[in-house]
């Protein structure tokens, strides 16, 4: 086995699907600041939920809106759905593992919000459920999937943001996830702060 060919083979991979959804999600991304930058002057907050290595990006997303991304702001509201054990494993355990995102979304969210929804596949039956509590409270929903978008691509109304990136493997999608996280911090800085 040759490891450095593999190793080099996986940065040619993740570079090229960079390269070639750059015009195909810049739109849907730009739409997804404009729905968190509006929540945000408004008064409202973002939630951010998703599972494993997605739900490590929920945690990085809203570390970067509470503390900061590259320039000093004040702090913005943003909450990971996926960090308190205690919630989690009571409502995985009084009700069922899928309600751990959607409990939490008709407990903290309020008219305005908006949720940050992120599932590889489109299929996370927790994400989806908390997708739809998210539009019976009246959230914003930005959707970051992969793969064709799933079961979350059929429930996104016209108003929510769907940003899914065109691959199959996990690790892709997830590579591409990070710099779009990435591309919403600096946008929504860049829009409260100014171009710099």
């Amino acid at each position: 086995m040759d490891l450095v060919s593999r190793i080099t083979d996986h940065f040619q991979a993740s570079a090229d699907l960079k390269f070639q959804t750059a015009d195909l999600l810049a739109q849907p991304i730009a739409q997804a600041i404009d729905l968190m930058v509006s929540a945000l002057t408004n008064g409202n907050k973002i939630l951010a939920c998703g599972n494993g290595g997605s739900a490590a990006d929920c945690q990085h997303f809203a570390a970067e809106l509470v503390g900061r991304f590259e320039r000093e702001r004040p702090e913005l509201p943003a909450l990971a759905l996926t960090t308190d054990s205690s919630i989690l494993t009571a409502i995985a355990n009084d009700y069922d593992y899928n309600a751990i995102f959607a409990k939490q979304v008709r407990g903290l969210g309020q008219p305005g919000d908006v949720l940050l929804a992120i599932s590889t596949s489109g299929n996370s039956a927790n994400v989806i459920a908390a997708i739809q509590a998210a539009q019976e409270r009246g959230l914003g929903i930005v959707a970051l999937t992969g793969k064709q978008g799933g079961k979350i691509a059929g429930l996104l109304q016209e108003a929510d943001v769907h940003i899914c990136v065109p691959h199959e493997r996990t690790a892709r999608i997830q590579e591409v996830h990070l710099l779009t996280i990435h591309c919403l911090c600096d946008g929504i800085d860049a829009c409260l702060l100014g171009d710099q």
